[in-house]
């Protein structure tokens, strides 16, 4: 069960999704601009959790990388 909760992007107000990358890291990711977070790797189901965990925090929190003008 997954009970993250994911602010509104801060860029568009888009929705913002949980993104895996081969089994290996995360980021989370607006499924309207594009904007994301960093990755964040993990190894294992217990880092994978707080690697999705820390990349909603960033997300909640718009640190976010866009690729709007001045980024």
């Amino acid at each position: 069960m997954n009970d993250i909760v994911l602010e509104e992007c801060p860029i568009c107000r888009g929705n913002g999704m949980l993104v895996h990358e081969g089994g290996w890291s995360v980021e989370v990711q607006c499924a309207d601009c594009s904007a994301h977070t960093v990755y964040v790797e993990y190894k294992d189901e217990t880092e994978k959790r707080s690697a999705e965990e820390a990349v909603a925090y960033l997300w909640n929190m718009g640190k976010v990388i866009s690729s709007e003008r001045g980024e």
